[in-house]
C-alpha cells in the first residue's frame, strides 16, 4: 500500500489549484491527484463556451457573497483571504494574461481554455505532482492516524485527504458512511420552458427584463433571452439559481410575470402610452415603438394587446391602452419545465455547511478531512463565480493544510 502525503480525490479546477498551491507551499511533500475519468480539466474545456470564465470583477467580498445563493455568509471570512484580485494575479504571475469584458467576467485574452488547463499541467509538472488517471474510488475509511482510499487501481494511505469532485453522487454516499449530512441536489441553472404564441420563432431576440415567480418573492432582472424551447440569459438564470430549491417543490411548473420595460410599473406606463396618443396620434402603432424593446417582440406584444398592425395611436381605446400597459409591464407566462446545460450542470446540494470549518475547509467531523469546490452545499448564479468559490476554497486548503 502506497503512503502519501496529501491525496486529492478529482482532477478537475478545485483539485489542480489545491495540488498546485500546496506542492509550491510545501515542497517537501508528496502530494497525488486522482482522476476518476480519461482525462483531466474535462470541465474547464468546455466552461464558458470553451473560453473558460475564469472569475469575476467583483473586488469587494461583501459584493461578491451576494452572488452565492447558498454560501453566501460562510464565504464572506474565505473572500478577504483570497478573492477575485488574487485569482487574477495568480494566473498572470504564471503567465496567463487576462481581460476583464464589458459585463465584468473574466476570460484569458486568448479565449480558450486550452490557455487554463496548459497552465495547470504545466505547474503540476513543475511541482513534480502525481496526477493518476482513470482511478475510481470505491471506499474511503479513517484507519488510525490516516485516511485509506481504496480505488478500482490500488489502496492508497494518506495522511490529509482532499475531495474536490463536485456534485458526485457516489462521494456524497462514502461522505455519508462517515457521518456526514448531504444536503439532496437539484438543479441550479436552467432556462425555462415556455410555449407562448408572444415569443414564438423570436429566437435571439434579448432585452432588459425583470422577472417574478407569480405568488412568491423571487424576483430578478438583467438581460433575458428568447430561445427555441422558451426563456434563458443571466435574468433567468439568476432566478433559477435563488429559487432552485422552491422550483424543484414546483416541478418546474408556475407561472413568472414578466416586466419588458424591467422597472416602469404599469400606472407610469399607462401614462406614457396616454401621452404617445397624442404625439404620435398619426402613426400606426405596430411600426412605432416608442420603447426600448427590440421590434419583433413589440409587434408581438401589440398583436396581444388585440391591436390591429393599421391601428394608429390616436386610434387606441381605453381597454387597448390598458391591455398594452399590461402586457408590457406585467405579463404572465405559464413555464412547464426546464432545460438544464448539461456540459455546465450546476446543482444545489452537497455536503451540509454547519459540518466545514470555512477557516480551514476542513471537515468537523474529521480531522484532516478538506474539501474545495460544488462538493460542498454551495452554488452561484453564472458568470465565474463558481469557479471563485473553487479558487478560493483550494487555496485556504492549501494554506492551512500544515500550517
Amino acid at each position: 500500500m502506497q503512503s502519501v502525503d496529501v491525496l486529492i480525490v478529482g482532477g478537475g479546477a478545485a483539485g489542480f489549484f489545491t495540488a498546485i498551491n500546496i506542492a509550491e507551499k510545501y515542497p517537501e511533500k508528496s502530494v497525488v491527484v486522482l482522476e476518476r475519468g480519461k482525462e483531466f480539466l474535462t470541465k474547464v474545456r468546455i466552461s464558458g463556451g470553451g473560453r473558460c470564465n475564469v472569475t469575476h470583477a467583483c473586488f469587494d467580498p461583501k459584493e461578491l457573497v451576494q452572488y452565492y445563493p447558498r454560501g453566501e455568509k460562510e464565504l464572506l471570512g474565505p473572500f478577504h483571504q483570497f478573492c477575485c484580485g488574487d485569482t487574477m494575479g495568480w494566473f498572470e504571475e504564471r503567465g496567463v494574461a487576462l481581460k476583464i469584458e464589458e459585463d465584468g467576467r473574466i476570460f484569458p485574452k486568448t479565449d480558450s481554455s486550452a490557455t487554463i488547463i496548459d497552465c495547470f499541467l504545466r505547474e503540476a509538472k513543475k511541482y513534480q505532482i502525481d496526477l493518476r488517471k482513470n482511478y475510481a474510488v470505491k471506499k474511503v475509511s479513517r484507519n488510525n492516524d490516516y485516511w485509506e482510499v481504496s480505488t478500482n487501481q490500488e489502496t492508497i494511505k494518506a495522511e490529509k485527504l482532499v475531495l474536490t469532485t463536485g456534485s458526485n453522487p457516489k462521494m456524497w454516499k462514502m461522505l455519508e458512511t462517515l457521518g456526514h449530512t448531504i444536503v439532496p441536489a437539484v438543479p441550479s441553472l436552467f432556462t425555462f420552458n415556455i410555449k407562448d404564441p408572444r415569443i414564438k420563432d423570436l429566437l435571439g431576440v434579448a432585452t432588459e427584463a425583470s422577472v417574478q415567480v407569480v405568488d412568491t418573492k423571487l424576483m430578478s432582472n438583467g438581460p433575458l433571452l428568447i430561445t427555441h424551447w422558451g426563456m434563458s440569459g443571466p435574468g433567468i438564470l439568476k432566478l433559477s439559481a435563488w429559487g432552485a430549491r422552491l422550483l424543484a417543490t414546483k416541478n418546474y411548473h408556475f407561472q413568472i410575470q414578466v416586466n419588458w420595460l424591467n422597472y416602469t410599473e404599469r400606472a407610469a406606463c399607462l401614462d406614457q402610452i396616454k401621452e404617445y396618443k397624442l404625439t404620435l396620434a398619426k402613426k400606426t402603432v405596430q411600426k412605432n415603438n416608442p420603447f426600448d424593446i427590440p421590434k419583433r417582440l413589440w409587434q408581438r406584444i401589440v398583436e396581444a394587446s388585440n391591436i390591429k398592425d393599421t391601428m394608429r395611436w390616436a386610434d387606441l381605446n381605453k381597454s387597448q391602452s390598458e391591455t398594452l400597459a399590461s402586457q408590457l409591464t406585467e405579463a404572465i407566462f405559464e413555464v412547464t419545465g426546464k432545460s438544464t446545460f448539461k456540459e455546465e450542470f450546476v446543482t444545489a446540494g452537497g455536503i451540509d455547511l454547519k459540518e466545514v470549518n470555512f477557516k480551514t475547509f476542513e471537515s468537523k467531523i474529521h480531522n484532516n478531512l478538506y474539501f474545495a469546490g460544488e462538493i460542498l452545499n454551495i452554488d452561484a448564479i453564472t458568470g465565474g463565480f463558481n469557479f471563485q468559490n473553487a479558487w478560493t476554497g483550494s487555496y485556504i486548503v492549501a494554506n492551512h493544510m500544515f500550517a
